[in-house]
């Protein structure tokens, strides 16, 4: 069944943009300028996923994501033009499934929208927003990790990786992949991911060099492990 994705952009040359290159992978779009629009289209349903801006006029994007998440479960790619780590952080806090920043690739998004819409909706519902492995406790709306209770603190960017990881358990993210959806850039030193997992790596791990739950697989990236005992690459 052909899939339909709702844009939420109240620029309509970036909608129609986005609009051409969906259609050549087969996707159906409809456009709204206003999240108060966007939000009457979802209710007549018949939308698979939502490409969201946040700078609109009336209701930004975080205040449609939150009415969102009241009656959808669908997933959700933000589109910004601002760059503030807080931003992605509230953005993934709220709900949304990806995060991409202006100026953007046609094909890089519709890559995104690909991905988001092969995943099986019901991860992205409110009962999955919590997510537990070993003795730890990962709140993905409320943006926190405890260990048996006790909470540990992780710098944004920390915790952005933890959360793109957590968000596909035991899929392996190479590091161009995380580089692209943390740091919201193509192009850069991708050493900088590593030196954050190894840093997130010592902030969970007992022994990060042998780790238990952010493994690497070689030659494909670095994935969370939820089952220690059913995975032995480290």
């Amino acid at each position: 069944m052909q899939a339909t994705v709702l844009i939420i952009e109240d620029e309509p040359q970036i909608a129609e943009l986005i609009s051409l290159y969906l259609k050549k992978e087969g996707i159906k779009t409809k456009h709204a300028l206003t999240g108060e629009a966007g939000l009457e289209i979802l209710k007549q349903g018949g939308c698979n996923l939502v490409i969201l801006d946040i700078n609109l006029p009336g209701m930004d994007g975080f205040e449609v994501l939150q009415e969102i998440r009241k009656i959808e479960s669908l997933p959700v790619i933000i589109v910004s033009a601002r760059q503030e780590d807080e931003d992605m952080i509230m953005g993934f806090g709220i709900g949304a499934d990806d995060y991409v920043s202006k100026p953007f690739s046609p094909k890089v998004l519709a890559a995104r929208v690909r991905v988001n819409l092969k995943r099986d909706s019901s991860s992205a519902s409110a009962a999955n927003r919590k997510l537990a492995f070993g003795s730890f406790l990962l709140d993905m709306d409320n943006l926190w990790l405890k260990k048996d209770g006790e909470r540990k603190e992780l710098s944004p960017k920390e915790m952005a990786l933890l959360l793109v990881l957590a968000k596909s358990p035991g899929r392996p993210f190479s590091q161009k992949e995380l580089y692209e959806m943390v740091w919201h850039n193509s192009y850069g030193d991708l050493t900088t991911v590593s030196v954050h997992i190894q840093r997130l790596r010592k902030k969970i791990e007992e022994d990060p060099s042998n780790p238990a739950f952010i493994k690497t697989s070689y030659g494909f990236g670095y994935y969370l492990c939820i089952n220690e005992a059913a995975d032995d690459i480290k």
